[in-house]
């Protein structure tokens, strides 16, 4: 992502697998469908309409997601995120965006292909 520089409160995004998968483990299910459509296509900033198309949603539950997902960030992991943002300052669309970068893409990628062999391992 070529405005890295420029993305909302850079320091918070997280860069380590074992804490994107204990965010991963401890969040919602709407938060883990949200993540990994962000991992689909990593390292490219979108406005949160467009995600939430690609998901299906409605408009506006993104912002109910992250809502949701509030607490969480700030007790247990200091407030830190497994994406980024651009705020609507930044952006090409003139909105908030929001992205995966390649790390955090492969990090969750790393936890889902996990919780399938499990899934592999129990199943037989």
């Amino acid at each position: 992502m070529s405005a890295t520089a420029a993305q909302h409160a850079p320091q918070n995004a997280m860069d380590g697998r074992d804490e994107i998968a204990r965010f991963h483990d401890r969040c919602s299910d709407l938060m883990r469908e949200l993540l990994g459509e962000l991992a689909r296509v990593p390292d490219v900033a979108r406005p949160f309409a467009q995600i939430e198309d690609a998901l299906g949603w409605p408009h506006r539950r993104i912002a109910a997601v992250l809502g949701g997902a509030g607490r969480l960030r700030l007790i247990e992991f200091g407030g830190r995120r497994p994406y980024r943002f651009l705020d609507s300052r930044q952006s090409a669309s003139g909105r908030w965006e929001m992205w995966m970068d390649t790390e955090q893409a492969g990090a969750l990628r790393a936890v889902l292909l996990e919780e399938v062999r499990a899934e592999g391992a129990t199943d037989g």
